[in-house]
């Protein structure tokens, strides 16, 4: 065992302690699924900045913190105070404590996914590895890729989160056809907040990897799991088939290259197990 290995199990295990929570959740009901629901977002929260820690070093780690974290506090407490940019919504007090009107783990949520959508928005791109023309146009596809794949996460989220009662929208309309209850601005809002701090992240989120770097399977991992655990859970155990649908169709715009990318490079032998040796984790992008 090398004194890697810690570090290295540290994410799959904390992403099989989310598998669990969330294969958990349609099994639970009323304030037994809301507590599930923090929990979930904890350990999710802990597994993703723990990731970047591991992976990329204190620089990205913090980095992650005070721009997704703290913005995504920031964006929340300007949204329940004005309406900007979701549109008007109040939280309930399902969630734990508030400040400011917003519970305490929502920009944690926000926190969890980003960083899986970061890293396959490098993979898909194609990453910083070659140079010329090619590599100059890379950044602003990670950050259109990253865009998407942290905004499209909300086409099940937000369903199921108002349908659980956690939040509720003044006024809903005009709403995307089957999702009654959440208004389009909310989709805009989020499309809005995930370009900005996408863009913040890429010179300050550390260097992308090579396509080949085994350190960033288990957010690939998490991605997938949260892409196919939900379609499957709205779709059969919610009774959510318009989420579903949109979900599928939504994040499928991210999740569906990945799973082909992934199983091209199993295919071709191309996955390595190994970290390049000259590889700065603390070095802008």
């Amino acid at each position: 065992m090398t004194a890697r290995s810690p570090a290295r199990a540290y994410p799959w295990v904390l992403l099989a302690l989310l598998v669990l929570a969330q294969i958990g959740y349609p099994l639970t009901e009323g304030p037994v699924r809301a507590r599930l629901t923090v929990a979930t977002v904890l350990i999710g929260y802990l597994l993703s900045v723990g990731h970047a820690l591991a992976s990329r070093g204190p620089r990205t780690a913090i980095t992650l913190v005070v721009l997704v974290t703290g913005g995504g506090f920031a964006i929340e407490a300007l949204g329940v105070a004005t309406g900007f940019p979701f549109g008007s919504y109040d939280y309930s007090g399902q969630l734990g404590p508030k400040l400011a009107g917003v519970p305490l783990i929502i920009p944690l949520a926000w926190t969890w996914m980003a960083w899986p959508a970061w890293l396959v928005a490098t993979r898909l791109a194609g990453g910083d590895t070659s140079a010329g023309t090619g590599r100059r146009w890379r950044w602003p596809a990670r950050i259109g890729l990253a865009t998407l794949g942290l905004a499209t996460w909300d086409l099940f989220l937000d369903p199921q989160m108002v349908a659980e009662g956690h939040w509720v929208w003044r006024a809903a309309t005009p709403a995307l056809p089957g999702l009654a209850g959440i208004p389009v601005s909310n989709y805009l809002g989020w499309l809005l907040f995930a370009v900005l701090v996408m863009t913040a992240l890429r010179p300050l989120a550390g260097p992308a990897v090579a396509d080949t770097d085994a350190r960033d399977h288990p957010m690939y991992a998490l991605y997938l799991w949260t892409y196919g655990s939900s379609v499957l859970a709205h779709a059969v155990f919610l009774g959510l088939p318009a989420s579903a649908l949109w979900g599928a169709a939504g994040m499928g715009v991210v999740a569906v290259p990945l799973a082909v990318t992934l199983l091209r490079a199993r295919r071709r032998g191309h996955d390595d197990t190994t970290v390049p040796a000259r590889t700065r984790v603390d070095a802008p992008a």
